[in-house]
């Protein structure tokens, strides 16, 4: 597992460090998303990655890993979103924004210990196109319980979703680099 953790923190400090770049750009406009519009973002990220995949070929020159980068970030985005509220105009600054994201990040990663720990690194034998197909089916259950007002009977809440997403994105961007 200690290599699964270098391998996912890895991955988090790629993420967090364009998060920051674009931020210096941008400022944190991204603060007034719904985190229903976060999901649709998402959604049209994870549906183009299973495009390229199926199709082999990319005509606007950007393949499958910027697009894992953009959903862990969106996803990070949506659990701060979802804890913080949503607002009428950016009221963090980049460096404020940057401990919230990582503080979901965090929180999702200590979600993937304990599942890693139960599932015995059964994400390892996985394709990475089964990852992506999982990360669709979360967000059409997300997709499902905010048409719901967020209610659900029996099933996780949409933040638990969205870390699921952020677990199954990282692991797509390992297994990708491990050449699966």
């Amino acid at each position: 597992m200690e290599k699964t953790e270098e391998q996912y923190d890895a991955v988090v400090r790629e993420c967090v460090a364009l998060f920051e770049k674009k931020a210096q750009d941008y400022g944190t406009a991204w603060r007034i998303l719904r985190v229903s519009s976060l999901t649709d973002q998402v959604f049209i990220k994870a549906q183009r990655i299973r495009t390229l995949q199926q199709v082999g070929e990319s005509k606007v020159g950007e393949g499958i890993r910027p697009e894992l980068i953009g959903i862990i970030n969106y996803a990070g985005m949506a659990l701060v979103q979802l804890k913080l509220g949503v607002v009428e105009s950016p009221d963090l600054s980049p460096a404020e924004a940057r401990t919230a994201l990582l503080t979901e990040l965090n929180g999702a990663r200590d979600l993937m210990l304990r599942k890693n720990h139960d599932y015995g690194e059964a994400w390892r034998s996985m394709r990475v196109s089964s990852l992506v197909d999982l990360i669709l089916m979360k967000l059409l259950r997300i997709k499902s319980i905010e048409d719901n007002a967020g209610k659900t009977l029996v099933s996780e809440g949409i933040d638990a979703n969205w870390a699921d997403i952020v677990n199954y994105a990282v692991f797509a961007m390992v297994r990708s680099e491990e050449g699966a």
